[in-house]
């Protein structure tokens, strides 16, 4: 099955993780895999934000399946499992579906940060 994730969000991979976790901008990654009935709920919602947030904050979305060394890295055990980063630390860690207010309640806090 191919991924199928819009051109908003960015697909990370171990060979690009380096790169996007040195943003100095928050990071929202999605731990996800196809088969994943509550990854699929949220698909929507992380799309929402990538469009809401534009070059504000990268999305990314890691398919746990393809990437299983990212998943270990980061202690995944449940999915859907969103992490909010910045400066290289997990500051939130969201195990399920969540509303999408959840996420902009923090995203828009680490934006001010930055302003």
């Amino acid at each position: 099955m191919s991924e199928k994730v819009k051109s908003t969000t960015v697909v990370v991979t171990k060979d690009n993780f380096n790169s996007i976790v040195e943003s100095n901008k928050p990071i929202l990654l999605d731990f996800w895999a196809e088969w994943c009935m509550p990854c699929r709920m949220l698909g929507p919602i992380v799309e929402k934000l990538a469009e809401k947030y534009g070059d504000d904050v990268v999305i990314g979305k890691v398919n746990v399946d393809v990437e299983q060394e990212l998943g270990g890295y980061f202690q995944v055990r449940s999915i859907p499992n969103v992490m909010i980063i910045k400066d290289k630390k997990v500051l939130h860690n969201m195990v399920g579906v969540r509303p999408e207010g959840d996420y902009t309640e923090i995203l828009d806090s680490l934006i001010s940060e930055n302003n």
